[in-house]
C-alpha cells in the first residue's frame, strides 16, 4: 500500500517532465540531480524557512533526493543567485526587470512557480493594550514623521519584509531613528517579548509554524489587525490571506533556472501539487490552489440501538 500511494504521488512529478521536456535536448549527461533523485542546493529567503523545511523533509522522505537549503536575506539570496551559487532560489517575489534582463543575457529562462500565500505581521507585547494598526501609520513612520509607534523591529535590513515595507513607502532605506533591526525573525519576537511598546515585524510562517523554544516567546506577544486603504481592520487569518484581505499579503515563489530536468523541476511541482499544498494549508499559511478533500462514502447505513 505504502508503494502504491508513493507511486500515485510521483504521476504529477512525472507528467511535468514529460510536458516540459517535449521539444527540449536531453538533459545534460553529468548532472548530479533528477527530477526525484541526486542532490542539488536551494537558496531561501530566510524568513520563508519553517514552510520551505517542512516541504523539503517531505519530499526527501518519498523520493531519493537531498536538498541543501541556504537561507540568506533577500538580498544576498538574489547576490548569490546571480553568481550561480545555486540555480534554484525561493522569494516572496518575482525576479524584477532587471533581474530577468541578467538572465536573458546569460541566455537562460527561468522557470518561476508560485505556491503559497504568506503574509508580513505586526507583533506587539501582551502588555500593550493595542490590538490594531493603520498601516499608513508604518508608512508615515517610515518616512521620518513621527506618530504613536515608538519603533521598529525588523530582522535584517537587507530582508525581503524591509523591501516590501520600503516600496509601500516609496523610500530608498529605513530611517536613522526608530527603527532597530537584529538578525533573524525569532530574534525580533524575542526582542518584542521582552520589550513594551515596540512593533516587530515578522513573516507570518514564523509565528504559526514556531519551532518549540520559540513559542514561550510568542505567548508574550499579540498580532495586530491592519487597516489597510478601503478602511476595514483585517488580521492576518488564514482566510484574509488567501483572499488577500490582509493589506500585507504576499506570494511566494520557487524560481528555477537549472536549465534541465533537475530537482529544481522536481521540487516545484512538488510544493505546488497536492501533497505540497496540503502542507501548506496545515501550515497556517494559504495555498494557491485548494487541495482535494477526502471523502469517505459508505456503502451501509448503520443502525444504532
Amino acid at each position: 500500500m505504502k508503494n502504491k500511494v508513493k507511486y500515485i504521488a510521483l504521476i504529477p512529478v512525472i507528467i511535468l517532465a514529460i510536458v516540459l521536456s517535449c521539444g527540449k535536448k536531453d538533459s545534460k549527461e553529468g548532472n548530479p540531480d533528477s527530477i526525484i533523485s541526486g542532490t542539488t542546493s536551494i537558496l531561501v529567503d530566510e524568513s520563508l524557512m519553517p514552510i520551505v523545511e517542512d516541504q523539503v523533509s517531505v519530499f526527501q522522505s518519498q523520493y531519493d533526493a537531498e536538498i541543501k537549503l541556504l537561507p540568506k536575506s533577500e538580498k544576498e539570496a538574489v547576490i548569490d543567485f546571480s553568481k550561480g551559487v545555486a540555480d534554484i532560489i525561493i522569494l516572496s517575489r518575482d525576479l524584477n526587470n532587471d533581474e530577468k534582463a541578467f538572465f536573458k543575457n546569460k541566455k537562460i529562462k527561468p522557470k518561476v512557480t508560485s505556491f503559497a500565500i504568506d503574509a508580513v505581521a505586526f507583533v506587539k507585547n501582551n502588555k500593550s493594550n493595542d490590538t490594531l494598526i493603520e498601516l499608513k501609520q508604518i508608512i508615515d513612520f517610515l518616512k521620518g514623521s513621527k506618530n504613536d509607534i515608538k519603533g521598529l523591529v525588523f530582522d535584517n535590513p537587507n530582508s525581503s519584509s524591509v523591501r516590501y515595507l520600503c516600496e509601500l513607502a516609496g523610500i530608498e532605506s529605513l530611517p536613522s531613528e526608530g527603527v532597530f533591526s537584529v538578525k533573524t525573525n525569532n530574534e525580533v519576537i524575542k526582542f518584542v517579548s521582552e520589550n513594551n511598546g515596540l512593533i516587530g515585524v515578522v513573516g507570518m510562517n514564523w509565528l504559526t509554524q514556531p519551532k518549540p523554544e520559540m513559542q514561550k516567546y510568542i505567548d508574550e506577544l499579540k498580532v495586530l489587525s491592519v487597516k489597510g486603504v478601503d478602511g476595514v481592520y483585517v488580521s492576518p487569518s488564514q482566510d484574509n490571506i488567501a483572499t488577500r484581505t490582509y493589506p500585507l499579503a504576499r506570494v511566494l515563489y520557487i524560481i528555477n533556472c537549472q536549465g534541465y530536468d533537475g530537482l529544481g523541476m522536481g521540487f516545484a511541482s512538488f510544493i505546488a501539487g497536492e501533497i505540497g499544498q496540503r502542507i501548506i494549508l496545515q501550515s497556517g499559511l494559504a495555498p494557491v490552489r485548494e487541495p482535494s478533500r477526502n471523502i469517505k462514502i459508505r456503502n451501509q447505513i448503520e443502525n444504532k440501538k
